[in-house]
């Protein structure tokens, strides 16, 4: 979705290689999701194992996971657009429906070649969003598949990249009065699309078509959530991830991504919020 962030200059960073990964059971894509959107852009293949998506300059396509959940634990593996990517995204969310919707977000920002790819999160409430956080990775997401997870349970939201948590959205409605998502069912989501109007550099750079068909890759999609519906479990509370907490050694792995690695804080855009920053800010 736009962006309203402003073009962001490209430091250099040294690679660092982290260890910590989590394992992610293999799904099947054939089972676990519907192919939505691209008009035969997207393709289940391998029985099921892999999964592709390309845009060209006439449509991208997409993806939507068969259940919705109301918390969950998951994780899957993708390899994002290699090459010039400049004005694509890779999206991969949780989203409920409707005007006053929750969603969470990781959304990849593709970049010329040789410039690091840009992943940027949000979180929405009761259809509000306006809580970017970027970050540069650690490694090249084009060479191979790494994982990315979403933590949601009633305490907290956890974004993690190859196991290495990022960022954490804490639920703090009862304490200070802030919506968190806890009531609405999500779907899994996942695309690949032409953003470049805001996407690369706020818009600067554009896609270079005669680098398309692009496309990304995704496996071992795990999505161990809360099935709402016909098929919901009365044993969901039992699950690990329904009261995992961030330790010692997550929270300081998380600070130092976020002290390496963010490239932009909305906690910290007094520009952009002249009025004074939102009230989440304080306590995340």
């Amino acid at each position: 979705m736009a962006s309203t962030l402003p073009p962001l200059s490209l430091p250099f960073l040294p690679l660092l290689i982290l260890s910590t990964s989590f394992a992610s059971a293999a799904g099947n894509f054939n089972q676990d999701v519907d192919i939505t959107w691209g008009d035969g852009r997207g393709k289940i293949l391998n029985n099921g194992e892999l999964l592709t998506l390309s845009l060209d300059k006439s449509s991208g396509s997409g993806f939507q996971s068969k259940n919705e959940f109301l918390f969950g634990r998951i994780d899957m593996q993708i390899k994002l657009v290699a090459g010039n990517s400049a004005g694509t995204v890779t999206a991969y969310y949780l989203s409920s429906q409707g005007e006053a919707h929750d969603e969470i977000d990781f959304e990849f920002l593709g970049n010329l070649s040789g410039d690091p790819y840009i992943v940027h999160t949000n979180v929405y409430t009761q259809g509000k969003g306006n809580r970017e956080m970027q970050f540069f990775l650690w490694f090249d997401p084009t060479k191979d598949f790494h994982n990315y997870s979403i933590l949601w349970n009633p305490s907290h939201i956890v974004f993690y990249v190859d196991g290495s948590p990022i960022r954490e959205f804490k639920n703090l409605a009862a304490t200070k009065g802030i919506p968190y998502p806890n009531n609405q069912a999500m779907r899994l989501y996942s695309s690949l699309w032409d953003a470049e109007d805001w996407a690369t550099r706020g818009g600067l750079v554009k896609t270079d078509w005669s680098q398309a068909p692009f496309m990304a890759a995704f496996r071992n999609l795990n999505a161990d959530g809360c099935v709402q519906g016909p098929l919901a479990s009365s044993s969901c509370g039992s699950k690990a991830w329904m009261n995992q907490a961030l330790d010692a050694q997550s929270l300081k792995r998380m600070n130092w991504v976020q002290k390496n690695y963010m490239v932009y804080n909305y906690c910290t855009d007094l520009k952009r919020f002249p009025q004074g920053l939102p009230p989440e800010c304080s306590a995340n």
